[in-house]
């Protein structure tokens, strides 16, 4: 069974996106930062990155079995119209299935779960296989962290202040969570890709 991860581009102050989304141009510009074509959902929209950043990227995605978001997410991207932009399969915390959407989008890799976080990591274990489950952050992460679900923590830090807006974890209660590494140190092309093993509860 692979692990569960949370994964994200992140302002060097915590945020992943700014007031009222702002920000988003100077986060995600190292997506645009190279020469080497790594495809995305959109198939007229690549992304172009360094050398060292597309094969970071490509072996981050290709341990990646399925994704948990979060309804706001989801309603914010449309549910990127039915394919994730690395053609995961994706599983949504909800508290109620938006009927219409799936009905206009059929054999979309979309399932919504309206019972809870745990069972909605069960539901993307079970689609993963043996590759990781990535879960957003946010609520969703804080949740992960608190319930002691969560193994590793994946950044991508770039050199941009926002000041505020959308934090990477929300108030934790059961802070201070303690973790180790990096495991990983990759410098790319404005962004600095870190990861590390988050302690199991009760760890010294």
């Amino acid at each position: 069974m692979g692990k569960v991860i949370v994964g994200a581009t992140v302002s060097l102050d915590g945020y992943v996106s700014g007031p009222g989304g702002a920000g988003m141009r100077h986060l995600f510009a190292w997506f645009e930062g190279g020469d080497v074509e790594v495809p995305s959902g959109n198939p007229g929209a690549p992304f172009m990155l360094t050398e060292s950043d597309a094969r970071y990227m490509r072996a981050l995605n290709d341990g990646i079995g399925a994704y948990v978001i979060g309804r706001r997410m989801f309603d914010g991207v449309d549910g990127w119209g039915g394919t994730h932009p690395f053609h995961k399969p994706v599983v949504v915390v909800t508290h109620r299935v938006p009927e219409e959407w799936v009905a206009a989008h059929p054999g979309a890799s979309v399932t919504f779960v309206t019972d809870g976080l745990v069972a909605a990591l069960d539901q993307a274990r079970a689609l993963a296989g043996d590759l990781d489950v990535v879960v957003t952050p946010g609520s969703l992460t804080s949740q992960c962290l608190e319930l002691g679900l969560l193994d590793e923590v994946s950044l991508d830090v770039v050199p941009v202040m926002l000041g505020g807006g959308v934090p990477f974890v929300q108030r934790l209660a059961a802070a201070p969570i303690l973790l180790d590494g990096p495991t990983l140190v990759l410098p790319g092309k404005r962004v600095m890709h870190l990861r590390y093993t988050v302690r199991r509860p009760g760890a010294t």
